[in-house]
């Protein structure tokens, strides 16, 4: 167990003040703890009636799971205390909880607090590593109300959803689902009372605390208006067929199996009933109390609709009265007097509960349950009686599986541990799922005993002695606010089980290893442990007796062999110890070689075991032996030569032509370290001394001759040395790249080790993927790598000018060279292309650095997408759609088809439904266009281009793992035209809506064809709408796409949406809208706008001129209209014009409402040119062309003044 302080002075709240005494465990008591803890002798329970209760059991205690916050209240009164660092008198620096806040909770009068939580909620910042941005005190009353609260006491919403007293709150956080076809479950607050049950939808609790919180810091600065959170959405039901109840748990969302399913409806209905095809999701909720003991409950998903808490919140100085919302949400904090009254007299409405009958019960007429705690594989409960036992639930089933008995008033936790990953990784079920082991842990107060067992029928693993009054704090849930986007690479920080110690004032945790699952406490995982503890004092000891060091030694050898093969990391280390300890001052000089190797050899150690352990102190010294490779080298060629001469290395019968498993041994350490340099020097070094045992070996053979000695000895040995030098080389080179340093800004994140062993497990696409990845960590823009591979290919071919044309071609070489002198140049190129001339090929490069970068974007949504596809030859483009693209695009068009506010859409939903923000799914539904677009002209072109021929190095050829990129684009079948181009439609559309803020229900754009159409697989033939569209569907998308060109009409000032015009154009021509519609509406938006000149070059394109000159008309006498009447400076030349002009045309110009022009200042010779273009484009039969030649008139005339 590990230890927490808590400090707190004496207050009012406390009969009994908190010391500071501590209380620490040795590592030696925690260990005889493990070890005799079943022989502890258990004893009787204690009767404590004369004995005064403490303080703390009169008390309603929470943690928070982060360990930073503890609450204690009491009746109306609370003390929040909060992590805090101090020093004690030895200058060590330990962690504490000192108290943050303190004061009286209740408003009402009567109301005591009855149950409490602590919530940590999630920070929604990138650079988050899982620490909570801050935590939630709930709080619930006898009244019924629910408040929420700061760290700091700060009021920040309070809820009163049922009249009956508040019994206990549990919460329920994001786990991440460890078994593929598990459920995903919600987020929710579950509030229990007498005979109701209340559960508020995570996320909308999440975004209203939020809210909450930021007015109250608005207020806190300075005054601020009423404002609106997002409401609370929660269920609330009414627990019958149960006399009483007094605990719950919310198991979460499960799906029946259709045998299950079709059991039940039998039971329910009979043998007649029917079973439904989809068995229904439902929601699982266990409680316990009496008649039944437990009863299970089931509310169907969809059976009722959630009900909306409107939560209003106010600055104190503006709250004038209470503010109640539909539901039943009121807030008030910092009031006046004699506004907590008013607020007082008159309650909100409280909604009635949603009937909820029991499914089945474990039915015991005299035991009652008194608390249940659920697993966190949501898989088993615990739940203890008045009966003294401590029953274990199988949830799925319905059914106890275990009981415990001899512990009243007991309190239970569990803990899940995970396997180390160390062990994970030398497991023989490495591939699959991480294990995980699920332990229970019980304290039993009456004997001031904590208990662990292991599940579901495992042994107890562990008995600690402790206080008869402490808290068993177990949370059951983490932070608030997660989802599977925003954790993936977070390490959350949460402690599962902690005791609290009144008398001591000690917080301590409950760590279990995972071993203990596994086996008893003889396990040779143990043996192995204590050994560890005796080798490790004896290395770091120089005076040691020789019995001791002899039986140490013995013990050591005897499990180092029966470890070689499955290495632990405590055993690892020891290994690392051990061998820094035998060769490690010979390799620096620093010990005399022979009489080492001596010592050594009279040891008892095989020759395979030492090498094991001089390999592994040289490859982990890899820079200090850098510092001085020819020393550290030439001892490194001593001691292995010394190695291979001791008897049972080199087998004796060993033939040139077989593979020598001494050698083996060296090559197969040299494949696996991720020590490229080090590796290759000891490679160098061996494969020397390979040469020389092989060719002595012929020589003892053979007679030596002179003849003979001209001949090489030729082995098999040798070929492979070759082979594992060369395959050295490239892992040095492509590893002097990898570990090149991100600029400053970039990505970043770990950089990749790599060596022989993960390059061939990679498959023929290995090294181009770690290249990839580390493009990605650099940033570097696509152009830029062009360029790179450009310049390196141009100065591949200025050596070979050099070489036929001497120093002309040297002094090109040397120009060439100036101009790829750039950080990332000079760092790629020491990837010589000439090693991986087919492996990082520019093609295969580029598709890999574009799978890398969606890869990453599917991880963080903010990542920008480059559009990294070369060329189509590997049809990546498919893939990308069909593995990422196609779920989120969905999500999106769905969620704007039922979005009934754009602000909802963009500010609310987005990260709920697609796991972005608005501005990412901009960018994304872009980057969805162009995708769409590649595909379709992939597959107009691919009759031309032929399907590549994949090749890899030579020495490279033995790779073995999963199908490269290039192999299973290859495998791709070919797309259906007319389906691309009908979701690149969609997807112009949405992007379009996102772009402009535009509102758009995309699919209502289509006929059921069309819908039906969407997110099929792109190789499938579909039915398609063909023919004439219904008119009613053709307006509304002649609409949409008439606000989208206003729209951009009213941001042209970027000059990189020059294109939206073309592409409404094309839209309009797929979508049947006619396209000199939207040209005719172009023309007139940028003369509204005041772009003539850009609107005579749209006018050009227009092919109905006579109803143009119709809207240019109106247009010109609104601008004219502006001039004469509306303008602020108008001269007495223009009032005479304007009472020399004809009645008609007066009367017509006051009738203009010049309000509508976006741009009514535009000058005078702009306006008259429009006039011109007027009479032009009008014939003289048209009904209003006289109009027009007395505009001109009066524009000349204005000119002509001016």
């Amino acid at each position: 167990m590990s230890q927490m302080n808590t400090h707190c002075p004496q207050i009012s709240l406390f009969p009994f003040p908190l010391t500071e005494n501590e209380l620490s465990w040795e590592a030696s008591d925690w260990e005889s703890a493990w070890d005799s803890g079943e022989n502890k002798e258990e004893g009787v329970e204690e009767e404590t009636t004369g004995q005064k209760e403490p303080w703390l059991q009169d008390c309603v205690v929470s943690l928070s799971p982060c360990s930073d916050l503890l609450v204690v209240a009491r009746q109306q009164k609370a003390v929040f205390l909060s992590a805090k660092w101090r020093t004690d008198d030895s200058g060590r620096e330990e962690m504490t909880l000192a108290v943050s806040w303190t004061g009286t909770l209740s408003t009402d009068e009567g109301e005591c607090v009855s149950s409490s939580i602590c919530i940590p909620l999630a920070s929604q910042k990138r650079s988050s590593t899982g620490r909570p941005d801050w935590t939630c005190v709930v709080v619930g009353f006898t009244s019924g109300y629910v408040r929420f609260y700061t760290e700091n006491g700060v009021l920040l919403l309070a809820q009163l959803l049922h009249e009956d007293p508040v019994l206990r709150l549990k919460c329920r956080t994001y786990e991440i689902p460890r078994h593929p076809g598990v459920t995903e479950q919600h987020e929710e607050l579950s509030i229990l009372y007498p005979a109701a049950l209340v559960t508020i939808d995570g996320f909308s609790l999440f975004q209203s605390l939020r809210a909450c919180r930021n007015q109250v810091a608005r207020a806190a600065a300075a005054g601020s208006d009423v404002i609106q959170p997002p409401p609370l959405a929660y269920k609330k039901w009414g627990l019958h067929d149960m006399d009483t109840i007094v605990d719950h748990c919310s198991v979460g969302i499960m799906t029946l199996c259709v045998f299950d399913q079709m059991k039940n409806a039998s039971i329910l209905g009979g043998f007649n009933a029917s079973v439904k095809g989809n068995p229904p999701a439902m929601s699982q909720y266990v409680t316990v109390g009496g008649g039944p003991y437990t009863g299970f409950y089931y509310a169907v998903e969809g059976s009722t609709q959630p009900l909306l808490s409107h939560v209003a919140m106010a600055v104190a100085s503006k709250l004038t009265s209470a503010l109640f919302s539909a539901a039943s949400g009121w807030l008030g904090w910092n009031k006046h007097k004699n506004e907590e009254e008013a607020v007082q007299k008159q309650k909100p409405k409280v909604e009635p509960a949603t009937p909820l009958t029991i499914r089945y019960g474990l039915p015991d007429s005299r035991r009652h349950g008194e608390s249940i705690c659920l697993s966190p594989c949501n898989t088993l409960a615990g739940v203890t009686d008045d009966f003294g036992r401590v029953t274990l639930l199988d949830l799925a089933r319905g059914i106890a599986i275990r009981m415990w008995k001899g512990y009243r008033d007991a309190q239970l936790g569990w803990l899940q541990v995970p396997e180390e990953r160390v062990d994970r990784e030398f497991s023989p079920s490495a591939s699959l799922p991480r294990r995980h082991a699920l332990f229970l842990v019980i304290y039993a107060p009456r004997r001031g005993i904590l208990e662990v067992w292991g599940m579901q029928h495992g042994p107890r693993v562990g008995a600690f002695t402790v206080g008869k009054h402490c808290r068993l704090l177990y949370a059951g849930y983490r932070l608030m606010g997660v989802n599977s986007v925003t954790s993936k690479g977070w390490q959350l920080h949460t402690q599962q089980v902690c005791l609290l110690d009144p008398i001591t004032g000690a917080l301590r945790t409950v760590n279990i290893p995972f071993h203990l699952a596994l086996s008893d406490k003889k396990s040779e995982r143990a043996k192995d442990l204590h050994l560890l503890k005796r080798l490790t004092t004896l290395l770091r000891s120089r005076g040691v007796e020789p019995g001791k060091n002899t039986r140490v030694r013995a013990e050591w050898k005897s499990r180092y062999t029966s470890h070689h093969t499955n290495p632990d990391r405590e055993l690892c280390s020891c290994v690392s110890s051990a061998g820094n300890f035998m060769f490690w001052g010979c390799l620096c000089g620093k010990s005399p070689l022979h009489k080492v190797c001596d010592t050594l050899q009279q040891a008892g150690i095989s020759p395979q075991q030492l090498l094991s352990l001089l390999l592994s102190v040289w490859m982990q010294r890899e820079k200090e032996v850098l510092q001085k490779p020819e020393e550290t080298v030439r001892n490194l060629h001593t001691l292995l030569i010394a190695l291979s001469n001791m008897p049972g290395a080199v087998e004796e019968s060993w033939d040139s032509q077989s593979i020598s498993p001494w050698w083996q041994q060296v090559r197969c350490t040299c494949i696996q370290s991720h020590n490229a340099a080090a590796a290759l020097l000891a490679a160098f070094v061996a494969h020397r001394a390979a040469k020389a045992s092989i060719t002595s070996r012929a020589d003892s053979k053979v007679g030596k001759s002179h003849l003979q000695s001209e001949w090489e000895a030729v082995s098999l040995d040798l070929e492979q040395w070759s082979v594992c030098v060369r395959q050295l080389e490239d892992v040095l080179v492509l590893q002097t790249l990898l570990l090149v340093p991100p600029p400053q800004g970039a990505a970043g994140g770990a950089a990749a080790q790599c060596s022989i062993k993960t390059l061939l497990e990679g498959g023929t696409g290995g090294i181009a993927d770690s290249v990839s990845k580390w493009v990605f960590r650099h940033n570097l823009a696509p152009e830029r790598l062009k360029e790179i591979l450009q310049k390196i290919e141009n100065k591949e071919a200025d050596e070979k000018l050099e070489q036929k044309a001497g120093e002309e071609g040297k002094e090109q070489d040397e120009k060439s060279q100036e101009d790829t002198d750039t950080i990332a140049g000079q760092d790629w190129t020491r990837v010589d292309q000439n090693r991986f001339p087919h492996s990082l090929s520019p093609d295969l490069l580029f598709a890999h650095c574009c799978w890398e970068y969606v890869v990453q974007w599917n991880k963080d949504s903010e990542v920008h997408i480059h559009t990294y596809i070369h060329t189509h030859k590997y049809s990546i483009s498919a893939m990308m759609w069909s593995t990422f693209i196609v779920k989120r695009l969905s999500a999106a068009a769905y969620l704007m088809e039922k979005a009934s506010h754009l602000h909802i859409l963009r500010v609310c939903l987005c990260w709920q439904d697609i796991g972005m923000g608005d501005k990412a799914v901009t960018s994304f539904l872009g980057c969805c266009v162009r995708l769409l677009q590649i595909l379709m002209e992939a597959d107009s072109a691919v009759e031309e281009v032929s399907a590549p021929e994949l090749s890899v190095e030579e020495v490279w050829c033995g790779a073995e793992g999963p199908a490269s990129l290039a192999e299973l684009a290859l495998e791709q079948k070919g797309v259906h035209y007319p389906l691309v181009q009908h979701h690149c439609l969609l997807a112009s559309l949405q992007h379009a809506a996102m772009t402009f803020s535009l509102k758009l229900k995309p699919l209502s754009l289509f006929d059921s064809k069309g819908k039906n159409a969407f997110f099929r697989d792109l190789t499938t033939i579909q039915l398609m709408p063909s023919g004439d569209m219904d008119p009613g569907l053709v307006s509304i998308r002649q609409e949409f796409l008439l606000r989208v060109l206003t729209s951009w009409v009213q941001a042209i000032d970027d000059p990189s949406t020059d294109w939206w015009p073309s592409l409404c154009l094309e839209l309009g021509s797929l979508l049947q809208v006619n396209p000199d519609i939207l040209r005719r509406h172009l023309v007139c938006e940028l003369y509204n706008q005041g772009l003539d000149l850009r609107a005579e070059e749209v006018m050009l394109e227009v092919e109905d001129k006579d109803v143009l000159g119709s809207q240019l008309l109106v247009l010109t006498g609104q601008r004219l209209s502006y001039s004469l009447l509306h303008s602020q400076s108008q001269t007495q030349g223009a009032m005479e014009l304007l009472a020399r002009l004809p009645p008609t045309l007066c009367t017509w110009l006051k009738a203009m409402d010049p309000s509508e022009l976006r741009c009514p200042l535009v000058p005078l010779p702009q306006t008259s040119r429009l006039v011109g273009r007027l009479i032009e484009i009008l014939p003289e039969n048209h009904a209003q062309y006289s109009l027009g030649l007395h505009l001109l008139e009066a524009v000349e005339a204005l000119t002509t003044e001016d």
